[in-house]
């Protein structure tokens, strides 16, 4: 079956689990997924990426902006917020993060907000091929229109993986859809923290991965906004290598207190992932 091979990238297996972490026979999984079939097509250039955790799967457009192991990381280390708790995911994009949050934390809601109509179109089909639809629902729109759809003050805690680049630099003949995901077009840093400040209660939490040469960027505009940053781990490929990432954590009103976490690596010597990844991806 064609979707049952996407799924599990071609592998044959003779058992899986759903989404609430039930085991199931392949016979199961087939019919199950046959019926789903007929309600969520894929379109061209589209797959279904298993995530291998508890059943989530992710539809994907292989010629778009694809998500990385940047977002992997963002949820886990987001994996805290609290149990009943009301998320905002913002620039969504498939909603591989909210998604992951569904399944690595117990909270009550999350709300993907996505400029892009096709992305956003997507990223509801993937919340139907999960089941997601009691607590994951997609906004198509500009961040900068929250206050719009809610009240100030309305989240516990917002996560976020934005265009990290500036508009008008870098590789600008792209395809449009990874343009507006990689550089600030539609928003930037300041505009991304600014509708945090509105939108979080008072002590909510910032999730965000971005790179470290724009910490700097990063952490002035939290503090303008009363973000105060709280937790800071900066990601590397390996020991030799210099950091690509950084995951900060920010708390709204907080007081300062500021605590630099373990470097992250995502090889090892050996070029094979660490314990670490290793765990983060579920695979030990």
């Amino acid at each position: 079956m064609k979707a049952f091979l996407y799924i599990y990238n071609e592998k044959i297996i003779n058992t899986c689990y759903n989404n609430k972490g039930i085991r199931f026979t392949r016979k199961l999984f087939e019919k199950e997924y046959y019926k789903m079939e007929k309600d969520i097509r894929l379109k061209e250039n589209e797959r279904i990426d298993d995530l291998e955790y508890k059943g989530l799967k992710m539809i994907q457009n292989k010629e778009g902006f694809c998500f990385g192991i940047d977002s992997i990381l963002l949820s886990d280390f987001a994996k805290g917020i609290k149990k009943g708790a009301k998320v905002l995911d913002l620039g969504t994009g498939t909603g591989i993060i909210a998604t992951l949050l569904c399944g690595k934390t117990e909270l009550s809601e999350i709300i993907g907000i996505e400029v892009q109509k096709e992305v956003a179109e997507m990223a509801k089909r993937s919340i139907q091929l999960n089941h997601l639809e009691d607590k994951f629902r997609i906004i198509q729109d500009n961040i900068v229109n929250l206050n719009n759809y809610f009240e100030k003050n309305t989240f516990d805690a917002i996560v976020t993986n934005p265009p990290y680049k500036k508009k008008e630099t870098g590789i600008q003949n792209e395809d449009t859809r990874k343009l507006i995901s990689r550089h600030e077009i539609e928003a930037n840093i300041e505009d991304f923290i600014k509708i945090s400040k509105d939108m979080l209660k008072d002590k909510g939490e910032f999730y965000i991965v971005y790179r470290p040469e724009r910490l700097v960027d990063l952490l002035s505009v939290m503090r303008k906004y009363k973000i105060e940053p709280k937790r800071i781990r900066f990601v590397y490929s390996n020991i030799h290598t210099v950091s690509k990432l950084v995951l900060v954590q920010g708390v709204k009103n907080a007081r300062p207190f500021l605590k630099l976490e373990p470097n992250l690596y995502i090889y090892d010597e050996n070029g094979e992932y660490t314990e670490e990844i290793l765990e983060i991806y579920h695979k030990k």
